[in-house]
């Protein structure tokens, strides 16, 4: 007989991921209980970047809440615009310019791909491989400067504007544009081949953080993730806005089954091609439109009717809806914001327990979430 003592029980230890962590996209922090290295209990600790924009919504006129709007998901700055001004225009009956129309449905698509791009280069980063997020960003970079030039903006463009966008093209920028298409679909590949051929983060990934469709409906998750999981669900198509409902034999709603990290890598790169051949059709509708106006004349004064109304579009990262109450002031009465990342990053008190530590980077960078995002 050995006497070991109480060193043989296990202890559970309570481990805090963050909140300033290399695996945390930000300042999230996640509260762990471990058994050794299995973690039995998960709990995602939000709120340290909490800006209170839906009270300071409330304080800005229908003008200014656009710059509030574009800064919480500061990777979709203008899809996150885009709600905003589909809700006051809904609100006040308005019909938007033909020509506008399909310019903000190319310029979410570009932006789209910029989003994607970050988390198709940082996922592989945090997971031990560095050279894609060298040619994530030498793309990115194509994309950057054709959105800087149309709207002055890198990240928060400010380009829209309730019955249109701010002003109409450079001349000679569609031409820019689709060359800047072209070239990033052409160097695609490169990422496909460096992540997806890889054997080491295809077992890093495979069969890791499975996430099912009932999951997925109980905690509202969207986007790429919860298509990742069977659950077919794309307001581009479902309930088209802007010009998507004359779209739909170039849309493809990317969906697997696997549920795990390997498919919501999949999703979001296999998304980012057909993003692209969006941005080409939508070039090619703009250039049979004759030339005309790309917004309307607004009063000095803008003021929103009495009434409430829900905007939701397909953010990169999912559903982004916007809640209007009005009183019939210049300033919203209440303006409720559901984004993407709140409710997806939620689902980890689901899908961290009985997991490795080891795989819990893995898992949490598959969720491709923006910090700002959940905050608000």
């Amino acid at each position: 007989m050995v006497g070991i003592g109480g060193a043989a029980e296990s202890t559970d230890m309570v481990l805090n991921i963050g909140p300033q962590h290399p695996s945390t996209h930000g300042v999230l922090r996640l509260k762990l209980v471990l058994d050794g290295e299995r973690i039995v209990h998960a709990e995602p600790v939000i709120g340290y970047m909490h800006r209170g924009a839906e009270k300071l919504f409330e304080a800005r006129d229908y003008r200014q809440i656009v710059m509030l709007a574009n800064r919480h998901d500061w990777l979709s700055a203008f899809s996150n615009e885009l709600g905003v001004v589909l809700a006051v225009e809904r609100m006040l009956g308005m019909e938007v310019p033909e020509r506008a129309v399909w310019l903000r449905t190319l310029l979410a698509e570009l932006n789209r791909v910029l989003n994607h791009l970050m988390f198709l280069g940082s996922y592989p980063l945090e997971l031990g491989g560095i050279t894609p997020i060298f040619y994530a960003f030498t793309e990115r970079e194509k994309l950057q400067h054709v959105m800087e030039e149309v709207s002055g903006g890198r990240m928060h463009y400010m380009f829209n504007r309730v019955g249109g966008l701010k002003e109409d093209l450079p001349a000679g920028w569609t031409g820019r544009a689709r060359a800047a298409v072209d070239d990033v679909r052409s160097r695609m590949d490169r990422i496909d081949d460096l992540v997806l051929g890889n054997e080491i983060f295809r077992g890093r990934t495979r069969g890791v953080g499975a996430l099912s469709a009932d999951a997925v409906h109980a905690y509202g998750v969207s986007g790429p993730i919860g298509r990742a999981s069977g659950v077919d669900f794309d307001l581009r198509r479902d309930e088209p806005y802007l010009a998507y409902g004359e779209l739909g034999d170039v849309l493809k709603v990317v969906t697997r089954e696997e549920g795990d990290c390997l498919a919501r890598f999949e999703c979001l790169l296999e998304q980012t091609h057909n993003s692209l051949d969006l941005a080409d059709a939508c070039l090619d509708r703009l250039g049979e439109l004759p030339p005309g106006p790309v917004n309307q004349r607004l009063p000095k004064v803008l003021k929103a009717p009495e009434g409430h109304t829900y905007a939701w579009t397909e953010n990169p990262l999912g559903i982004n809806g916007y809640y209007l109450v009005s009183k019939g002031e210049k300033t919203p009465y209440r303006l409720k914001l559901r984004s993407a990342s709140y409710n997806n990053i939620q689902v980890l008190t689901e899908l961290l327990p009985d997991t490795l530590v080891a795989d819990m980077v893995a898992i949490l960078g598959s969720m491709f979430f923006v910090v700002g995002d959940i905050d608000k």
